[in-house]
């Protein structure tokens, strides 16, 4: 591939592997340019090594260019990849790269980054001047460096490109079944690897190879550091380099792991790039090496595909932490994919039997648990390679601001606020919720800063004061019915409601915002105005009529999870997908009707928050239909 005096723009030239190709295509003499959504710190750096960073997408940026190049993560909907003459894909660029020079290509399903710098820092030790395109910074070594000595490349499997690489050495760091989105099969992902060994004129498979030897520099290497280490060894022997000055340069260059390689953010806290189980269990155990006391793990699933296929072998990855908090899955430029959730997880994990899991509505949600948890000696272990990486600058401010010691916080129970008896505790000091009687309302397990406090006034008097025949047996407190617009049988409250009284003002019901199980208050309803003739009316119906229709309801639940979509019922929808008699953990939904999740003993927040996610899921997959919670507090998207 001859790129010298080229126009090459790259789309997302931001991105870890993209930045690195950018720099060895401008080493070649080709005309560099990218974009990407935001400014970093690593478009500053392509900055400096005088390739041109534009901020945001706009198909301008490829008018000129003989080649445009993107990752599978860009759409082709990207106004710039629809403006584009010729595309090509950065794996196939890096592959055709590295036939033009002597190549290291590192490859496997764990350990690339790591192996790969080693490598690359070593050579340079040993006064070789090595090229890189690797994955991964490690403090002051950057992603790439266009040196005129060997190209060590990390050869990313993940779109089957590695089969095109042709390298002078093909180190194998392991091979265990991975990406699913493109790899349909076992044996597809194992064929991939076996046509890269084919065109390498040099194989090492790491596996085989002797142990790193003993000694002092290498004792604080856990066992798969130690592997990747050993393989940067065995490249340089092969080399030619003499045992003795190896060793000697290993010692130093080992003694740093790329960035998000257990890598430390405040006391006792690190994040790691980890999202395949063995890797997850990898991390776990350094995580379990320096945690004299509670071991927390923050865990972001990445892609619905992974998560699907490798779903039976993730629980047994956690074994060594003492509580996981799973976060919403990373889809990366996936679709949701039945079996693939962060729900789906959940609930494998429960019905193991063993650990202490919860579930979060987001990673931020996750993260203030864990800080407002954390206690001397504890370890909280953030693992993933979706944006739970954005928590960084949340962390390093908390821990900026003060060191927590969970022992020193008064926590309120929040279980006993919800009819459905769960929820974990509030510290106080963050965003303030009126709880009227609980009967519509969800509370995370997590602890959080957020604070719930009883209604109290007029509106805080229970609904069945106000003797409304068809609200007959209807759980909640006046301010709450308002509040929710909350109805039964083809009636709502706000029908009725001439007024309301929020903060000190009156509000005409027209500017009230009403609408199915929804109004435009914000904030404590202190009073209600009612037009007595409607009221009236609603009264003198036959309330008995109206409780005999109405179904006897199971205690510890909040009535209808969902909200009726517009021209169909939820209860309806929710049967056709065989919603009866699901549960997870200790929630399941009711056989007397489908939109209903009931708790018993042992359930908890999170079992009821991934059953509700499960069965959203299962009418959109089967209807198209995405289901709206009525229960407060659900957030489900």
């Amino acid at each position: 591939m001859n790129v010298a005096g080229r126009r090459i723009h790259l789309i997302g030239i931001g991105g870890v592997g993209m930045a690195g190709l950018a720099v060895l295509l401008k080493d070649l003499g080709a005309r560099v340019d990218g974009c990407d959504k935001y400014e970093t710190p690593r478009t500053r750096w392509l900055a400096r090594q005088g390739i041109p960073v534009a901020t945001g997408h706009d198909p301008r940026h490829v008018v000129g260019a003989d080649y445009v190049v993107v990752t599978p993560a860009v759409h082709p909907d990207n106004p710039e990849f629809r403006a584009a003459r010729r595309i090509l894909y950065r794996g196939q660029v890096l592959a055709a790269l590295s036939a033009r020079r002597e190549t290291i290509a590192v490859c496997g399903s764990h350990g690339k980054t790591t192996t790969a710098t080693f490598t690359a820092k070593l050579l340079r030790a040993l006064g070789e001047d090595p090229a890189w395109a690797i994955g991964g910074e490690t403090g002051a070594f950057p992603v790439a460096h266009a040196g005129k000595g060997p190209l060590v490349v990390e050869a990313d499997e993940s779109d089957g490109t590695l089969a095109q690489y042709a390298a002078a050495t093909l180190v194998v760091t392991n091979c265990e079944y991975d990406h699913p989105d493109h790899f349909k099969t076992r044996a597809d992902y194992r064929a991939c690897f076996d046509a890269a060994r084919a065109r390498a004129k040099g194989v090492i498979e790491v596996p085989t190879l002797s142990p790193l030897p003993d000694a002092p520099a290498f004792a604080a290497l856990a066992p798969h550091n130690r592997l990747n280490a050993r393989a940067a060894m065995e490249v340089a022997l092969r080399r030619g380099h003499a045992p003795e000055r190896i060793l000697a340069a290993l010692a130093e260059v080992v003694r740093e792991l790329p960035d998000r390689r257990f890598q430390p953010l405040a006391p006792g806290v690190y994040t790691d790039y980890a999202h395949h189980p063995t890797e997850m269990a990898c991390a776990i155990g350094m995580a379990r090496r320096v945690c004299a006391g509670r071991l927390r793990v923050l865990f972001q699933p990445h892609r619905y595909s992974r998560t699907k296929v490798l779903l039976k072998d993730f629980p047994a990855a956690f074994d060594g932490a003492d509580e996981v908090v799973i976060c919403p899955t990373y889809a990366a430029f996936e679709d949701p994919v039945p079996g693939g959730d962060s729900a789906d997880l959940y609930a494998e994990c429960r019905a193991r039997g063993t650990g202490t899991f919860y579930l979060a509505r987001s990673c931020a949600e996750a993260w203030e648990h864990a800080y407002l948890e954390h206690r001397p000696g504890d370890v909280a272990l953030v693992l993933g390679a979706g944006d739970i990486i954005g928590l960084v600058p949340r962390i390093q401010a908390d821990f900026g601001r003060s060191s927590p010691d969970g022992r020193t916080r008064t926590r309120m129970p929040l279980r006993n606020l919800s009819f459905f008896r769960t929820g974990g505790f509030s510290v106080g000091g963050g965003a303030r919720h009126i709880v009227g009687m609980g009967s519509n309302l969800w509370i995370s397990d997590l602890t959080t800063r957020d604070t719930y406090e009883k209604a109290t006034g007029p509106a805080a008097r229970p609904g069945a004061t106000l003797r409304i025949a068809w609200m007959a047996g209807v759980p909640g407190t006046i301010g709450g019915w308002v509040k929710m617009n909350a109805g039964a049988f083809g009636h709502s409250v706000g029908e009725l409601v001439r007024r309301v009284k929020v903060g000190g003002q009156w509000i005409p019901a027209s500017a009230c915002g009403f609408g199915y199980r929804t109004s435009a208050l914000d904030g404590e309803i202190e009073d209600v105005e009612w037009n007595a003739a409607a009221l009236a009316a609603a009264q003198s119906e036959n309330a008995a009529g109206y409780l005999a229709r109405r179904k006897k309801f199971p205690p510890r639940c909040c009535g209808s999870v969902f909200k009726n979509p517009p021209g169909d019922f939820a209860g309806r929808l929710l049967e056709a997908v065989g919603a009866k008699g699901l549960r997870v953990g200790g929630a399941y939904v009711w056989e007397g009707h489908a939109n209903v999740i009931a708790a018993e003993e042992g359930a908890n927040s999170s079992d009821i928050l991934a059953l509700a996610r499960l069965l959203r899921l299962r009418v959109k997959e089967r209807f198209g239909i995405e289901l709206e919670p009525e229960i407060q507090g659900l957030a489900l998207a």
